[in-house]
C-alpha cells in the first residue's frame, strides 16, 4: 500500500563536511600515496553518507515509519499506541543523528525542529524534520482514523 504521508528531508550540511572530507583524503591519497587508515577512513565517510544524508518519515497502514538513508535501519510505531504529539525545537547540542535526549531518542539530520511523541506506554519520541507541522498534522488526522 502507498505512504498516506511521505517527506524525506536531505541534511546538506553533512553532505557538504563528509564531501569536504572525502576530498581532502582523495587529495591525500593522490599527492601522498595511500594507507589502510586513509583508505579505512574514506570507506568510513561513505558509509556514513549514504546512511545518514536523509531522513524520511511515512505513514502508511497505520503505522509511523521512519529511516535513515535507502532504510537499511528503520524504527516503526503504529498510531494507536500515539497518545499525542507536538512541535518542538530542540536544543543545538542535542545534535544529528540518533541521540538520547532528556525527552527521549532524537532521530534527526538536520536542524533543529521536531515532532515530539508521547507514547501511551509513557515512552517520547522525537523526530526532527524540516516540515513539523505538516508531520503534526499528518500524525494528528491518522491518529483519529
Amino acid at each position: 500500500m502507498d505512504a498516506i504521508y511521505k517527506h524525506t528531508q536531505i541534511a546538506y550540511l553533512i553532505l557538504i563536511a563528509i564531501g569536504v572530507a572525502i576530498l581532502f583524503i582523495l587529495g591525500a591519497i593522490l599527492t601522498q600515496g595511500g594507507n589502510w587508515i586513509l583508505f579505512s577512513v574514506l570507506l568510513l565517510l561513505i558509509v556514513c553518507v549514504i546512511l545518514f544524508a536523509t531522513l524520511t518519515v511515512k505513514i502508511q497502514n497505520n503505522t509511523l515509519i521512519w529511516y535513515f538513508g535507502p532504510g537499511f535501519w528503520h524504527k516503526q510505531i503504529s498510531l494507536s499506541d500515539i497518545q499525542d504529539c507536538e512541535v518542538v525545537r530542540n536544543h543545538w547540542y542535542y545534535g544529528w543523528g540518533i541521540r538520547l535526549t532528556p525527552h527521549g531518542w532524537l532521530y534527526n539530520v538536520s536542524g533543529l525542529s521536531a515532532v515530539q511523541i508521547r507514547l501511551k506506554n509513557g515512552k517520547q519520541i522525537r523526530i526532527g524534520t524540516d516540515t513539523p507541522e505538516e508531520l503534526y498534522k499528518a500524525i494528528k488526522r491518522f491518529m483519529s482514523t
